[in-house]
């Protein structure tokens, strides 16, 4: 299933699977993907579902939307593509989803049923990333989800994955590796704990775990 992958400052803040045949994209709460930030229009774009194919359309916007770095009015988006709007880079994943999911959940074993992951939430207290360097520094990013993606699309990306036992960190994609208290990172993956720091596209962050 395509999905976006929403990220500003090299820091991933939200995942949108693109499930309806139109999606709307803008600064209004009432759009699909809110982007609460002025360079962005009310109403800045629509992502449009054709089959298996994704078209971004611009709607007028102020300031203009962009793919890979060129201005559109009209574009089929590809695996891969960066859409630009304003200060917010977000990244297009189509058919690298099912790959995707079997580099972050299945290849390092992670995988957990509906039935048990409830329990496995249960038994593990609440923990975060927090980013201390870079302009999002002081930011935390809550580990709710089974796999969480963090880093910067195109450079650095890496998943922390819930399991019953603790919390795994491995690399998604990037042509820089992650470090975890300086040690680079694979894509097996290793484990989490209290205090570990990881550096992802020069960002630095701190694992806290309760």
């Amino acid at each position: 299933m395509p999905k976006m992958i929403v990220s500003i400052d090299g820091v991933v803040i939200k995942e949108v699977q693109l499930t309806k045949d139109r999606t709307t994209l803008g600064r209004r709460p009432y759009n699909d993907i809110v982007i609460d930030n002025l360079a962005v229009s009310g109403e800045h774009a629509v992502l449009q579902m054709s089959g298996a194919d994704v078209f971004l359309e611009d709607l007028n916007s102020t300031n203009g939307t962009y793919v890979n770095g060129k201005a559109i009015k009209k574009q089929q988006l590809q695996g891969g593509d960066t859409v630009e709007i304003g200060k917010y880079k977000i990244k297009f994943v189509n058919d690298a989803a099912d790959s995707y999911e079997k580099t972050t959940v299945i290849s390092g074993g992670a995988v957990v049923s509906a039935a048990a992951e409830p329990a496995a939430a249960v038994s593990l207290g609440p923990a975060a990333i927090k980013v201390i360097s870079g302009s999002a520094a002081g930011r935390e990013v809550a580990l709710t989800k089974v796999v969480t993606t963090i880093g910067k699309p195109g450079v650095a990306v890496a998943a922390i994955t819930r399991r019953p036992h603790g919390y795994v960190v491995a690399m998604v994609e990037g042509t820089v590796k992650p470090t975890v208290n300086g040690m680079p990172l694979s894509t097996d993956g290793i484990d989490l704990h209290h205090g570990d720091l990881l550096e992802l596209a020069g960002t630095q962050m701190q694992f806290v775990q309760q």
